[in-house]
């Protein structure tokens, strides 16, 4: 196992030092932080996968680059419910430190991965309704689904390298400089940085989200005094409204539960930690999940789309199952009446 410089505050362990970030010292908090992981985790890998499914088996829906990029969202809050609950609650709960530096980090930067995709979708979606709403003419013609798909590449590319950094040698053990009180083998600068990164996101998230708020409240004056003109332009309006409000929604609920965490965070980088912040920094990433937990909801009580096509494969379903129920009462009675015969 490396050995590299150990948070001060956390000096009194010796040997390994992965013991030193396991803080749930009492049954009760790994048996609390099971349950949140095992609850949050299993309810976002199904909505999730849903949301994909409904998008994907939908031609009319998946054609459009909303879609795509609330498919890429939900792609990512997928991929982080699996490694974060897996590695989080093997580190946390089951106290499981046999493995390497590399192996950490691999894990680490897989959940850094889906968390920034997840955050970077949720922006291009912001950038998707900007477009849309402040140059409603030319939407179709700047926002191709091409165009979509390439920006989608350019994300996942950019946040899997700045999430792969430390495995690529920027942590502190090849720097032999202090490493973060809240990860082990990653160094405090390129903590910053990632805090960084993901506060210019959230930044230009909240400023798309004024607009399209301020463009929508013009919309929604307009056809007020237009109501007589009930025609495409402002049943197209109404669309981009609705939108922008659920679209709210997932930021409000996003600002809440990622918070917490960036607070941390950045506290981390300029002070010393406690033991107990540091119990709060490890319940606080839970939310993190809770977060990707509620987005898919977001969707199905708001998008009238994805809505009617959850109604489709229920109701698809509904059949199915109401066929294979009368299936075998039709051939015993087939059956009977070959006999009668």
């Amino acid at each position: 196992m490396d050995t590299c410089r150990i948070p001060e505050n956390a000096s009194k362990c010796s040997g390994n030092t992965m013991e030193c970030f396991m803080v749930l010292s009492t049954q009760a908090q790994k048996i609390s932080i099971g349950i949140l992981c095992g609850l949050f985790g299993t309810m976002c890998i199904f909505e999730n996968s849903l949301v994909l499914y409904l998008i994907f088996s939908s031609p009319g829906i998946r054609k459009k680059p909303s879609y795509l990029f609330i498919g890429s969202l939900a792609l990512a809050d997928i991929l982080a419910s699996i490694i974060f609950v897996c590695s989080f609650v093997n580190f946390h709960v089951f106290n499981k430190a046999g493995f390497s530096k590399e192996v950490f980090l691999l894990q680490l930067g897989g959940v850094n991965t889906s968390f920034s995709a997840s955050l970077s979708s949720l922006l291009l979606t912001a950038l998707d309704r900007y477009i849309s709403i402040s140059r409603p003419s030319e939407y179709k013609l700047l926002m191709t689904r091409k165009r979509a798909w390439a920006a989608l590449g350019v994300l996942w590319v950019s946040c899997a390298t700045i999430a792969y950094l430390p495995l690529l040698g920027w942590n502190c053990c090849v720097l032999d400089s202090a490493c973060s009180e809240l990860f082990p083998f990653v160094d405090d600068n390129y903590l910053s940085g990632w805090v960084c990164f993901t506060v210019v996101l959230l930044g230009c998230i909240v400023y798309a989200y004024a607009h399209v708020l301020w463009r929508a409240r013009q919309h929604v004056a307009y056809m007020e005094k237009h109501q007589a003109q009930a025609g495409k332009q402002n049943a197209r309006m109404r669309m981009d409204v609705m939108l922008a409000k659920t679209l709210v929604m997932v930021l409000a609920v996003l600002t809440l539960c990622w918070s917490p965490v960036l607070a941390l965070m950045i506290y981390s980088i300029f002070a010393r930690l406690s033991d107990r912040l540091r119990k709060v920094f490890a319940f606080c990433s839970t939310l993190c999940l809770l977060n990707s937990m509620v987005n898919p909801v977001i969707y199905a009580l708001r998008s009238k789309e994805l809505l009617s096509s959850l109604r489709r494969v229920f109701s698809h379903f509904r059949r199915q199952l109401k066929a294979s129920e009368e299936s075998p009462e039709a051939e015993s009675t087939h059956k009977s009446s070959v006999i009668e015969t």
